[in-house]
């Protein structure tokens, strides 16, 4: 099967996407697969560094602009429409694949005008702009959430779950050893998230010499947030801009700060690990206190809005649940109880079958 793909410039878009066609090189080596994103996107890092193939167009998001940023972008959006129709015409998939992100707009609308079938996958709990003005023009819409059904009153939706990077399934139970906490933002960091957390270390004195910490921070304050570490007296050599092996930092981690992306989500129940949710409050639609609001609501999370972030909070729950392994591990049995696992399996039988279809 050729398979485009279609989307991404965060992570939350693009691992699954990476998951997606890995799972289907891995079922039928001789397919073909493609990526349409842009230069900017974390697609033109990651995707080489896979071996996997990528195609930009020129296309930039229109949320947050005002009327005039809106309106200078248009003849970029007439661009970009034009290098998907290339795109096509040179790759002829048999099915597109839309994974959200402003790169996949112009894609999905190409392949309408071009008369190929269209898949989107969702991934939150609230689906963003892109795919509700689209959906209607796909013959599947394949949902993280089973609460994503609701803003989608045309196509054909189903529940498949959220494609997982190698490994994340096969996560082993928290470990006995010293706890380690997981932290993150997400692929570029959260600023608010690394503050906070250097500000909470005095506060978690106690711990210190014991409890280890692998921060993902992003390429932009790694080097402030390494030395922050150092003034604390805490060990700076678990600060990493990127964390390239999730897999393995999950199966260390006793506990993970984290905002509340799905991708996130369904990592951090498949691997079966609590977390405190940070939610991203300018996220589209607010879909990450969503994401979180599920977790939470199972007892397999804890939310913390990032108005209540500060580190006397970060320092007394993460304290609590450090010092309470049952409930860590209660917290953990519920979130893998969560899991949605085959999501790649599922959705390639729904390409398979509207490929089939066309």
């Amino acid at each position: 099967m050729k398979m485009l793909l279609a989307g991404g410039g965060t992570g939350g878009h693009l691992f699954p996407a990476v998951a997606l066609a890995q799972r289907l090189l891995e079922q039928t080596p001789e397919s073909e697969v493609l990526f349409v994103g842009t230069e900017r996107g974390i697609e033109s890092r990651i995707l080489p560094e896979l071996g996997l193939p990528l195609a930009t167009i020129d296309i930039a998001g229109f949320a947050g602009k005002g009327i005039g940023g809106k309106l200078a972008l248009i003849p970029r959006l007439f661009k970009s429409v034009h290098q998907s129709l290339r795109i096509l015409d040179r790759f002829r998939p048999q099915v597109v694949v839309g994974v959200g992100g402003y790169a996949s707009g112009p894609l999905l609308l190409a392949a309408r005008l071009k008369g190929y079938p269209v898949l989107i996958h969702e991934q939150n709990a609230w689906p963003g702009l892109t795919n509700r003005l689209l959906a209607r023009w796909a013959e599947r819409i394949c949902l993280s959430f089973a609460e994503a059904d609701r803003a989608f009153h045309h196509g054909a939706t189903v529940l498949t779950g959220n494609p997982l990077r190698r490994g994340m399934e096969d996560c082993p139970p928290i470990s006995p050893d010293n706890p380690l906490l997981l932290v993150f933002g997400g692929s570029r960091g959260a600023r608010a998230i690394n503050e906070a957390m250097v500000r909470a270390l005095p506060l978690l004195e106690e711990f210190r010499g014991r409890l280890g910490i692998l921060h993902q921070t992003g390429a932009e304050d790694v080097e402030w947030t390494r030395e922050e570490y150092r003034q604390a007296g805490w060990d700076p050599n678990g600060v990493v801009p990127f964390i390239n092996d999730m897999a393995d930092a999950y199966a260390r981690a006793h506990l993970v700060l984290c905002r509340a992306g799905a991708t996130t989500v369904a990592e951090l129940t498949a691997c079966g690990r609590p977390a405190i949710m940070v939610p991203y409050p300018h996220a589209a639609g607010d879909h990450q206190s969503a994401n979180a609001r599920a977790l939470a609501h199972r007892g397999a999370a804890l939310m913390l809005p990032q108005s209540e972030l500060t580190a006397e909070n970060i320092a007394r729950i993460a304290g609590d649940l450090l010092r309470d392994r049952e409930r860590l591990l209660n917290m953990a049995g519920v979130a893998r109880s969560m899991g949605k696992r085959g999501a790649s399996d599922l959705i390639l039988r729904e390409c398979r079958a509207i490929a089939k279809e066309r």
